[in-house]
């Protein structure tokens, strides 16, 4: 797959602490990794944890963030208004790009034929959403008929576009790998296509 956006600066998420030795960051939309306090990886250091969060320094600077958040350091700044963004094909033909679900980084296949946002368990769990809790339904895949759960997300960014409450499925055990930017939030956007380029631009 051929990643929409670059990485223009670091990009770094704390998705869990522990005790008060060691965090688990992501950096750059790699997996996470257990960072001890003092160690550097991938020129992060770690060098303070708490139960609420982390002290990283990065790109000559220091940042405290809490548990789940995410920080894009010294990215260019978007003009103001901007809101669309565009996306490239893949050798495929099909339309990716890195994104955000609940502020923490994933990556996004565009698919038209998807009613909703549609995410594997692995990737939910990874995300912290209890999808047990959700509605639970069946849907028929390429794979045969599979267990879904329609879950709420609280947001979904795909470049300068970050959408709120946006409904979603999370696939149990139907061997999807990615996570499927489906029409719960396409249809909240205008979408545009020229070649090997897809934009989307917010309509509200």
């Amino acid at each position: 797959m051929i990643a929409a956006f670059p990485a223009f600066a670091t990009d770094v998420s704390v998705v869990g602490v522990i005790g008060d030795r060691a965090a688990v960051l992501v950096i750059d939309g790699a997996e996470p990794r257990t960072v001890r306090l003092g160690q550097k990886l991938n020129g992060v250091s770690l060098i303070a944890v708490t139960r609420q969060g982390a002290t990283l320094e990065f790109d000559g600077k220091r940042r405290t963030l809490a548990l789940g958040q995410h920080l894009r350091d010294n990215a260019p700044a978007a003009p103001a208004g901007t809101t669309s963004v565009t996306l490239a094909a893949d050798t495929r033909g099909h339309f990716v790009g890195e994104g955000q679900v609940n502020n923490l980084p994933v990556r996004f296949l565009v698919d038209t034929g998807a009613t909703m946002v549609s995410l594997p368990e692995d990737d939910a769990r990874k995300l912290g959403i209890d999808y047990s809790h959700g509605q639970r339904g069946a849907v028929k895949t390429a794979n045969g008929v599979v267990t879904v759960y329609r879950v709420k997300l609280d947001t979904v960014r795909v470049g300068s576009i970050e959408l709120h409450n946006v409904d979603a499925l999370v696939h149990e055990g139907s061997g999807l790998d990615v996570v499927l930017l489906g029409m719960s939030f396409l249809n909240r956007v205008e979408m545009q296509r020229a070649g090997d380029r897809l934009t989307l631009k917010r309509r509200f």
